[in-house]
């Protein structure tokens, strides 16, 4: 566990590293006459995650955190099944978007996830993997008029009737 929680957050300042970079390609400062840049957001968030990351480090250096004290295995059998199992689902659901849409991609992730990871009801597991998807749609393709991918045209007929509803 010990050293799980360093190298944890050495690839978290890493990657925060990268991102500040990466945002400095877009304005990160306010922009007269329109607002904050492209950039600023992504670029001090960055900065706060890096900034954590640094405190993390501090307290594993001085032992003050449970996981720097601890000897204990990062993950056990059952937290490495999981990992395996949420980890399999997401890449099911990237073959997925290509196939099913991004929408129906998020819907069978939902249910795997709810009903045969979480075990919760049927009602529950259905409703959400229904109705999020649905304000997904509503939200990207309506409000942000952002496409996401739509899949094989099988699933043309569901988009059409979706898209009657917006415009």
């Amino acid at each position: 566990m010990r050293y799980a929680e360093i190298v944890t957050a050495g690839v978290l300042a890493l990657f925060s590293i990268y991102l500040m970079v990466k945002s400095t390609e877009l304005p990160i400062g306010f922009v007269s006459g329109r607002g904050p840049g492209g950039g600023l957001w992504p670029f001090w968030l960055s900065g706060v995650m890096l900034v954590c990351c640094g405190f993390i480090a501090f307290n594993w250096w001085r032992k003050t955190s449970p996981p720097s004290q601890s000897d204990e295995p990062f993950l056990d059998g059952y937290g490495w099944r999981m990992v395996g199992l949420v980890g399999g689902g997401l890449v099911v659901f990237v073959a997925l978007i290509d196939v099913i849409s991004m929408y129906g991609a998020i819907a069978v992730f939902l249910l795997y996830y709810l009903k045969f990871l979480g075990r919760h009801s049927w009602a529950l597991s259905l409703g959400l993997a229904v109705s999020v998807p649905l304000l997904f749609f509503f939200f990207f393709e309506g409000a942000m008029q952002i496409t996401m991918p739509s899949g094989m045209p099988f699933t043309d007929p569901i988009f059409d009737i979706l898209y009657e509803i917006i415009y």
